[in-house]
């Protein structure tokens, strides 16, 4: 790059204003409009909308202003790689450069689905992609929400695939499917759905696009708002090839717009088919039954009332003979039951007698072996001070006292 020749005169004397404004000058002169590449950092938004940053890279910093309504196609964050358009200038109150955004994109398909596969991971860590989260679409759904553009091509196309297949009614929730506001928007859209329980299955539907266009769709705000949804959500945004994060966040993924509205209903001929071949099934189930029926009906043999009831009667007989053989056979047990009682006084009388007998006995042995009967033929004991019996002169005791048979003899 060439250096250009200065145009300042070195005697020239600026005050410092005048200083700033030429040097304002020549910046916006020289860099009307410059693309830079870099990656976003200390992102801020003033409370008027405007939002102050970094754009950088290992060499440099310079710092960048988007103002309020400028059209932004996806959310910035830090560590993000764009390339912003915009015009250099200078701030003169800070004495810094800096460049006014008029357009910010990512740099590269590979920037995007790095931020998509961060994003992805983050969310199914905590469980919003779950299969068990997953909730069944309704077979045949009265009412129909769709969160789409009311201009664009996705909601004629669903309209008139439901209008061929299965009209039903729908239900429209105007949404911008592109730019700054759409993500919030379309969350608003399966929200107010989940609010009013107006509908039986919600579709949220975007045509095709450039990735940059659809990333909407992979926002934060949209995937928590899909798996949050009580009512089953059907995503049919973009192609076949595009897949967003509310893809995996969906109970159920259609490829396109057109796709969802074949999902939603079934087609006229094929409930037609359907029921024929229900009314197939029950039919010959049905002829089926009844052939089983009327077999059995032929199979049974009626009998005549004589015949049934000589029958009964004989079975009245067999009742009756069983009936005497168990009465006989209880009637003899309480029978001998009743003549042991009887005997009963007899053998209690035998048993005491032996009783008296043996105690007449026992009565007999105590008396003969008693020392009484010793003492009754002149024998005598004698006891020491403490009651024990002195049995010989070896004992060399003092005899307290001496009992004979007829009474104690006390020695002092």
């Amino acid at each position: 790059m060439q250096k250009p020749e200065p145009f300042v005169k070195p005697d020239t004397v600026f005050s410092v204003t005048d200083a700033a404004a030429l040097l304002k000058g020549v910046v916006e002169t020289a860099f009307p409009c410059i693309r830079i590449r870099g990656e976003l950092s200390q992102i801020t938004r003033a409370s008027s909308g405007h939002m102050y940053m970094t754009i950088k890279d290992a060499g440099a910093a310079i710092s960048a202003i988007i103002w309020r309504g400028t059209p932004l196609n996806f959310k910035l964050e830090d560590g993000l790689e764009v390339i912003i358009t915009g015009r250099l200038t200078t701030y003169p109150a800070r004495s810094n450069y800096q460049i006014i955004v008029n357009e910010i994109e990512m740099a590269g398909v590979g920037a995007i689905l790095k931020m998509l596969e961060a994003r992805k991971q983050k969310l199914a860590a905590e469980g919003l992609f779950d299969a068990a989260r997953k909730k069944p679409l309704p077979k045949l759904p009265r009412r129909v929400g769709v969160v789409t553009s009311p201009t664009g091509a996705a909601f004629q196309d669903i309209q008139n695939r439901l209008r061929e297949r299965f009209p039903v009614h729908v239900i429209l929730y105007p949404a911008t499917v592109q730019g700054t506001t759409a993500a919030a928007e379309v969350a608003a859209g399966i929200e107010y759905f989940n609010r009013a329980k107006n509908v039986d299955v919600i579709i949220v539907a975007r045509g095709g696009g450039a990735l940059e266009d659809l990333l909407p769709f992979s926002e934060e705000i949209v995937v928590r708002a899909a798996a949050a949804s009580q009512i089953p959500l059907i995503s049919g945004v973009g192609h076949e090839p595009d897949w967003m994060l509310i893809d995996f966040a969906a109970d159920f993924r259609a490829p396109t717009p057109t796709g969802a509205a074949e999902t939603v209903v079934p087609t006229k001929l094929s409930l037609i088919q359907d029921l024929d071949n229900l009314w197939h099934r029950l039919s010959g189930n049905f002829t089926t039954r009844l052939a089983n029926a009327r077999s059995r009906m032929e199979n049974i043999s009626i009998k005549s009332p004589h015949q049934m009831l000589m029958e009964r009667a004989q079975r009245l007989d067999d009742i009756g003979r069983s009936m005497d053989v168990i009465i006989g056979s209880k009637l003899l047990a309480a029978n001998q039951n009743l003549q042991m009682v009887s005997a009963f006084p007899n053998i209690l009388t035998a048993r005491m007698a032996y009783l008296n007998q043996s105690v007449s006995h026992l009565g007999q042995m105590l008396n003969s072996l008693s020392y009484k009967n010793v003492l009754a033929r002149g024998f005598a004991i004698v006891r020491d001070s403490d009651h024990n019996i002195i049995s010989s002169a070896a004992a060399d005791a003092n005899p307290a006292s001496i009992e004979f048979a007829d009474g104690v003899v006390q020695i002092h």
